[in-house]
């Protein structure tokens, strides 16, 4: 059974940064694409950054330039990475993990809560 466990959501300051983790574990394989989506209430889930197992990356023009995916396949365990500086309150958003694997399955993380408040 698949699982993503995500971590690194909070409180920030407007221009502050967070970094969000996601480690999934069960058998995704190697063919997977991981990656963060964001929601605000009443509202549908949008991309924020997708990465392939090669490192290809996509990344929303809302956070270009400010957001970084990036991640970990060693062992075949895959954590994926979002590095958020100069964050602005309409970056608040309940930000979900996300992996699709190779086979078409596709497995989403419960959600982490980012505020960006002064």
């Amino acid at each position: 059974q698949v699982q993503l466990v995500e971590s690194g959501g909070g409180l920030v300051q407007p221009g502050g940064s967070l970094r969000l983790s996601c480690a999934a574990s069960g058998s995704i394989g190697r063919l997977n694409v991981m990656g963060w989506y964001r929601q605000t209430p009443g509202t549908e889930r949008d991309l924020v950054a997708t990465i392939t197992g090669l490192g290809s990356t996509n990344i929303a023009d809302s956070v270009k330039g400010r957001f970084t995916i990036s991640r970990d396949n060693a062992n075949a365990e895959y954590t994926v990475y979002l590095q958020m500086n100069s964050l602005k309150p309409e970056d608040t958003a309940v930000y979900y993990c996300n992996v699709r694997t190779g086979w078409g399955t596709e497995y989403w993380g419960r959600g982490t809560l980012v505020t960006v408040s002064s």
